[in-house]
C-alpha cells in the first residue's frame, strides 16, 4: 500500500498559493505601493499644487505615456499565440491610436495644452527630468528583458488605476477650474480601459504563475512596477524642494 508523506512546514514554505491567494497578494501590493499614495500625488488631489507643478507632472509623465505602446509592443512580440497577439495589440492602439489624432497619447498632449503647455515642447522631451528618465528606461528594458509572465505582472498596476482616474477627474474639476475641462478625457478614458485591461493581465497572470516561483515572480514584478511610478514622482517632486529650498546646497 502506497502511503503520502505529511506535508511539512518546508512543504507550505514551497507549495503554489491558490489563484484567490495570489490574487490578493497582488492586490496587496498595489494597497500598500501604488503611486496614489505619493506625497505628490495627495498633493495633486488636496488641490494645493502649482500651476509650475502641474505643468511640471505633465511634461514628465508624458514621457512615461509615449513609451506605453513601446513596453506594450515588447510583451506582444513575447506571445507565441496569434490571439494573445491580437488582444494586446488593442492597447497599443488604446494610446497610438488607429489613426492620426486618436488614442492617448494624443489625449495626453491635449491635457498638456490645456494646462497651457505647447506641444511641441511635451513632443521634444527637452524638459524630461533625468529621474524621471530613468525610471522610464528601467520599465521599458524590464519588459524587454523578462520573460512574459514578469511584463505581465508589471503591467497589473492597472488594477488599481480606474480608482485613481476617478479621484483625479474629482480634483481637478474641483481645483483645477483653470484647465479646460475637456482636456480631462485622457483619464475619462482610463476608467474603463485601465479596468478591463487589469483583469485581462490578471487573467494570464494566474493561468501562468503555477509554480510558488513563478508567482513570486509574478508579485517582485508588481513591486518593481509601483516602484518605477513612484521613482517617476519623486523626481518630479524633487524639484519642488529644491526651488523652496528645501534641498539645495547650503
Amino acid at each position: 500500500m502506497t502511503t503520502t508523506a505529511p506535508r511539512t512546514a518546508a512543504d507550505a514554505d514551497t507549495a503554489p498559493w491558490t489563484p484567490e491567494e495570489l490574487t490578493e497578494r497582488l492586490r496587496a501590493v498595489s494597497a500598500a505601493r501604488y503611486h496614489d499614495r505619493h506625497p505628490f500625488n495627495v498633493r495633486m488631489h488636496e488641490g494645493t499644487l502649482t500651476r509650475e507643478e502641474l505643468r511640471r507632472w505633465i511634461t514628465n509623465r508624458f514621457h512615461y505615456q509615449r513609451h506605453i505602446p513601446v513596453k506594450d509592443a515588447l510583451i506582444l512580440a513575447k506571445f507565441d499565440d496569434p490571439a494573445l497577439r491580437r488582444g494586446w495589440l488593442r492597447r497599443i492602439q488604446d494610446h497610438d491610436g488607429e489613426r492620426d489624432g486618436t488614442g492617448g497619447i494624443e489625449r495626453w498632449l491635449r491635457l498638456g495644452e490645456a494646462a497651457g503647455l505647447d506641444r511641441q515642447q511635451l513632443l521634444d522631451s527637452s524638459q524630461v527630468l533625468p529621474g524621471v528618465r530613468l525610471a522610464v528606461d528601467g520599465y521599458v528594458n524590464f519588459c524587454r528583458l523578462r520573460p512574459a509572465l514578469d511584463a505581465v505582472a508589471a503591467s497589473l498596476t492597472e488594477l488599481s488605476a480606474p480608482d485613481l482616474m476617478r479621484t483625479r477627474i474629482a480634483a481637478f474639476e474641483r481645483h483645477y477650474s483653470w484647465i479646460d475641462a475637456a482636456g480631462l478625457a485622457y483619464f475619462r478614458t482610463r476608467v474603463g480601459q485601465g479596468g478591463r485591461d487589469g483583469r485581462e493581465a490578471l487573467g494570464l497572470v494566474l493561468a501562468w504563475a503555477r509554480t510558488r516561483e513563478e508567482q513570486e515572480r509574478a508579485v517582485a514584478a508588481l513591486t518593481f512596477k509601483c516602484d518605477v511610478l513612484w521613482s517617476l514622482l519623486d523626481a518630479v517632486a524633487a524639484v519642488g524642494a529644491v526651488d523652496n529650498g528645501a534641498g539645495g546646497a547650503p
